[in-house]
């Protein structure tokens, strides 16, 4: 069974701007990552880091979709200072936020199969890393995953 590791914007794909044929495609993904999730077909990990950005999130529907979502995620990751070791490390290899570097230093601590995410020059980045999960976009995830 896999287990997953979403980028944040996985769990707000839904809410950006539906007039983009690309973003509906990932968020049919999205949703289906979901469905899965809920079928048990995969496990989802919930990271401390998306309890931050959901708590810092200013718009009160998409804080309760996300929050609904975390639900599905039966892996909890809290904050460990082996994470901020990794993602110290990890940082030096690449251009990254500090946000998103402490995402992957989680997929990675978590020892998810995959990482996925939406945001093309963080999926960039992330490929040039030495990690034992897969970076994907959520829709190539599917792909691949789909008889």
């Amino acid at each position: 069974m896999d287990l997953i590791y979403l980028d944040y914007n996985c769990f707000q794909r839904r809410f950006d701007d539906p007039n983009q044929i690309r973003i509906q495609i990932e968020a049919l993904a999205c949703q289906e990552i979901f469905n899965r999730a809920e079928a048990q077909t995969i496990l989802l990990i919930w990271s401390f880091m998306h309890e931050d950005e959901t708590l810092l999130c200013p718009f009160p529907e998409r804080q309760e979709f996300a929050l609904e979502l975390s639900t599905l995620c039966q892996i909890r990751i809290g904050p460990e200072d082996a994470i901020y070791s990794l993602a110290q490390q990890l940082i030096e290899q690449g251009k990254f936020s500090a946000k998103d570097i402490l995402h992957v230093a989680c997929a990675s601590y978590a020892n998810a199969n995959f990482f996925l995410t939406c945001d093309d020059a963080l999926m960039r980045q992330a490929k040039k890393l030495i990690l034992a999960c897969e970076v994907l976009n959520p829709v190539d995830y599917i792909r691949r995953e789909t008889p």
